[in-house]
């Protein structure tokens, strides 16, 4: 599981530091793509292979069940870290998420998030207030 939140700097060329304990969870080898609200999604092998799974049962007839897997698997890249424990991120992913100087890198359970500090900064923001009704209602549809 991934957990946590760390703030680490990109680099001119793209390359980011993985925390140590994220590096761990997902592997030499990964898959980065872009992500919803503007970040980007890594996940392991295994999990991305989960992944691929479930999105094969969408029908191709639904616009936007295409929409979707176009933009998903478009967007990504197998990767591996460096000896500095970087990834090298692609420019249209760097691009896509805005990200520049300071990102912000979370887990998110069965994935890594990685942020522009702004957009996350913008996003907690945003719902930070909400949480507990969102928190309610997500639980209540659990049965928790």
């Amino acid at each position: 599981m991934f957990m946590g939140e760390f703030h680490h700097n990109i680099d001119e060329k793209g390359r980011l530091v993985i925390p140590n304990k994220f590096r761990l969870e997902l592997g030499e080898r990964f898959i980065i793509t872009r992500g919803l609200e503007k970040c980007l999604y890594a996940y392991s092998i295994s999990e991305w292979n989960n992944i691929v799974s479930k999105l094969r049962q969408l029908p191709f007839t639904k616009k936007d069940a295409r929409t979707f897997i176009r933009s998903f698997f478009s967007g990504a890249a197998e990767c591996e870290f460096d000896r500095q424990g970087r990834i090298n991120i692609t420019s249209p992913l760097v691009s896509y998420a805005d990200l520049s100087k300071e990102c912000v890198i979370i887990g998110a359970n069965d994935r890594l998030e990685i942020w522009g500090k702004a957009n996350w900064d913008n996003f907690f923001e945003e719902n930070s207030e909400k949480l507990e009704d969102i928190a309610e209602n997500l639980f209540n549809e659990l049965d928790i």
